[in-house]
């Protein structure tokens, strides 16, 4: 007897389908499961041989679970957002929305065909308005959120607002970006409102902040390290470059530790719950401040004063109350202007309403010694003394450049070009030290900190290029640019190729006092914990391969250990030698001696870290749900929820860029 399966098949498939055999009913006294798939892209021509290859074993345990007597939720949708979507509807010269359509049905003929027992009347498609609503609502949630760590719980951040209104930020444990000052109620209530805006976002969950990312400007987006393969894009085989770019992010190395501690009460195989311990990556060890010293005081002397205070010190108690005061309520040209600069676009650091001389002048780059003034309408009638104060300060090694009120909030993308360029033709040394630079890196060694001999720098950390000598900017220069071409994924796989360039500037060793050189070297990463490493080689192998092929000082610290072939980096049997106070201790009594003493010197502290970095909405693209967001003088602000959904709109050209500048500001 023959099987005419197709004719079977067909058969009962539209029998499922008109009988609504699969739907799950609501108020069902049966006991409910849960059986859910992920959703897959409708980016291509139909179904590949991925998708049925986990559908098939959770159709079949939903059939099990239902002949057992539950009430079996089983639904399917379409992740139909995004950039496969859409690379494909550029390939086929479509608009996304028809290209999705046609796929999805390409997808649900071939889903039926194989006869899963899908509810379809539970379809979702993360396209469709009515869901992406959802998502977009979520995102108001996390930005009116911060998270509390006395809660331990994500908290309404007008809480937030409450507190810092009666008593300041002091006594707040919460998350946040780790340059957050230290404000009294007072100074909170006389900020303007673009100022706590700053500050606020700064505890939101989710946030606006320049971020280290893949960029790929063929596709013009950011990638993600899963979708980079040997340093180009999976998706077309384009160049990816590493790029600050201005994103999205949400803070969820806040819930590090919950999502590490929830991991003991899953069910879960051991090896994939050992997997997400490594992604999440705790450790436990200290964080540790170094000062920079001048490069043309890299002998150790360092400096006597620190640079960056360069007010007068007759009259500066005086000046410092009228600069903080200027500095919580800036004009808003003051403020468009201070955005820009702070951002770092420029590259190099910039001080605000900061004190030289008998002056408080509006900003200040001290490394090239270049003042920004931004002048009001009360500059026309006191062009006298404004043309005295600049001779002043020009003459005291300044270059001053002026602004007025209208030229920056009229064309700021100009004024920013004429920064940099006075910026580019000013060939000042940085002064490391004198300008109070500072270095922090995280250990899971303090004990160990007598043994550091050099340290090393992500390239793209921030001080790189205010560090660099002249001596050594082609070679940091060229090193850097070469770096940009590797995704992190190379880098951190990469254990075999041994590659750095000096800055030619050294730190300051917080307890010898001794002068360390700082190194740039890729296999250190801007993302995790804060970009440079304290190196020492005697107990880490990469840093002995490093010291041994820069040929860099290597010193041993270790009590009875032979350290001539490689590093020795066994903590449990480590007695400390060769390091001052905690000569003789073991690894936990000499860590916990550091930390204390770090403490006093107000260089470091006992810290933990996670591997675990906050996630980046890459929105670059056209074919995504818009941000409910609207901007007030540069600043976030959420849409009202009761507007939502917020609908992606038509627009002319939804091609990508390949500066980054989105298809919806076209719209």
């Amino acid at each position: 007897m023959k099987y005419h399966f197709n004719a079977i098949e067909a058969k009962w498939q539209k029998y499922w389908a008109d009988n609504k055999t699969f739907k799950a009913k609501n108020g069902s006294s049966k006991p409910k499961y849960y059986v859910l798939d992920m959703f897959p892209y409708p980016s291509g021509s139909g179904l590949h041989v991925g998708h049925p290859l986990g559908y098939i074993a959770s159709d079949i345990y939903a059939r099990y679970k239902r002949h057992k007597g539950f009430n079996v939720l089983h639904p399917m949708g379409y992740d139909s957002f995004g950039l496969p979507a859409e690379q494909y509807a550029i390939q086929t010269g479509q608009h996304p929305a028809i290209t999705t359509k046609e796929n999805i049905k390409t997808y649900r003929r071939q889903l039926d065909q194989i006869g899963f027992s899908f509810d379809w009347s539970r379809e979702v498609r993360t396209s469709d308005p009515n869901y992406y609503k959802w998502t977009q609502w979520i995102f108001i949630q996390l930005f009116e959120s911060y998270y509390c760590k006395d809660a331990d719980k994500a908290r309404p951040i007008s809480e937030l607002v409450e507190v810092f209104k009666a008593e300041g930020n002091t006594r707040i444990n919460a998350v946040s970006d780790d340059d957050i000052e230290v404000f009294s109620a007072d100074e909170w209530n006389s900020f303007s409102s673009e100022k706590q805006q700053e500050i606020l976002l700064k505890y939101r969950l989710t946030y606006l902040a320049e971020t280290e990312v893949n960029w790929c400007r063929a596709l013009g987006t950011v990638l993600a390290n899963d979708e980079i393969v040997n340093g180009v894009s999976e998706r077309g085989g384009h160049p990816v470059i590493r790029k600050k770019m201005t994103q999205w992010s949400m803070r969820i190395s806040a819930y590090a530790e919950r999502l590490l501690q929830g991991l003991e009460t899953i069910d879960w195989p051991e090896s994939l719950k050992e997997s997400q311990r490594n992604w999440i990556g705790k450790s436990v060890g200290a964080s540790v401040n170094f000062k920079v010293l001048s490069p043309t005081l890299s002998n150790g002397k360092g400096a006597e004063n620190a640079g960056y205070l360069t007010g007068n010190p007759n009259n500066a108690h005086l000046l410092l109350e009228r600069a903080k005061e200027m500095r919580a309520n800036p004009t808003q040209a003051e403020s468009a202007l201070w955005r820009q600069l702070k951002s770092k676009k420029l590259g190099i650091k910039f001080r605000q309403q900061h004190l030289i001389d008998d002056y408080i002048v509006d900003f200040v780059c001290l490394s090239k010694q270049l003042i920004v003034e931004v002048d009001g309408k009360i500059h026309n009638s006191q062009k006298e003394e404004d043309a005295q104060r600049t001779e002043i300060l020009e003459n005291n090694g300044y270059k001053v450049i002026r602004f007025t009120n209208e030229e920056v909030l009229e064309n700021i993308d100009s004024v920013v070009s004429k920064i940099q360029k006075e910026l580019d033709g000013r060939q000042v040394l940085p002064f490391g030290k004198d300008l109070g630079w500072e270095i922090d890196v995280f250990t899971t060694r303090p004990d160990t900190i007598f043994g550091a001999s050099f340290m090393t720098l992500a390239p793209e950390h921030e001080l790189v290029s205010q560090i660099t000598t002249l001596e050594q900017k082609q070679e940091v220069d060229a090193y850097i640019e070469a770096t940009t071409k590797r995704s992190e994924r190379d880098r951190m796989a990469d254990v075999k190729t041994i590659s750095g360039v000096f800055t030619g500037t050294y730190a300051e060793h917080p307890f010898t006092k001794k002068p360390i050189p700082i190194w740039i070297g890729d296999y250190v990463l801007a993302g995790y914990g804060t970009g440079a490493v304290m190196s020492v080689p005697c107990g880490d192998q990469r840093d002995y391969d490093f010291a041994t092929h820069f040929n860099i000082a290597i010193s041993n610290i270790f009590e009875g250990i032979d350290i001539s072939e490689e590093a020795f980096a066994d903590k449990d049997t480590t007695i400390i030698a060769n390091s001052d106070f905690i000569n003789g201790l073991n690894y936990k009594k000499a860590t916990k001696r550091v930390i204390y003493e770090l403490e006093q010197l107000g260089q470091g502290k006992g810290k933990i870290n996670y591997r675990l970095r906050d996630a980046v909405f890459s929105r670059q693209r056209y074919w995504g749900e818009p941000f409910p967001v609207y901007y007030v003088n540069g600043m976030p602000q959420m849409i009202d929820a009761k507007h939502l959904p917020i609908k992606l709109p038509e627009v002319e050209k939804y091609l990508p860029t390949e500066t980054g500048e989105p298809p919806l500001g076209n719209a």
